[in-house]
């Protein structure tokens, strides 16, 4: 499977639980995470996808241990099967 399709299916479900799942670019700051998720209620987290089996770059993990050490959830998603419990987690904060 793609990330491509990943991302993809994320983007929907979000989109179905009334949210978005937008693209993140940093101008200046590499190895961010790829998406923004946004639900209602003011929840909010960060995606990092891979294709299946892939993990993130060291850059990527620095980036995602920065944004945790400041309070915020970040996910790395390498297949669909995980989405609605992801999206679940967010709501729950």
């Amino acid at each position: 499977m793609l990330e491509s399709v990943i991302e993809s299916r994320l983007r929907q479900e979000a989109k179905k639980r009334g949210g978005m799942a937008l693209k993140f670019v940093s101008p200046g700051m590499n190895g961010v995470p790829d998406r923004i998720v946004l639900l209602p209620g003011g929840k909010m987290a960060f995606v990092e996808l891979k294709a299946p089996g892939k993990v993130p770059r060291a850059l990527q993990e620095k980036r995602i241990w920065q944004l945790r050490r400041l309070g915020f959830l970040v996910y790395v998603l390498d297949g669909t099967e995980r989405i609605g419990g992801i999206l679940d987690e967010i709501q729950g904060t």
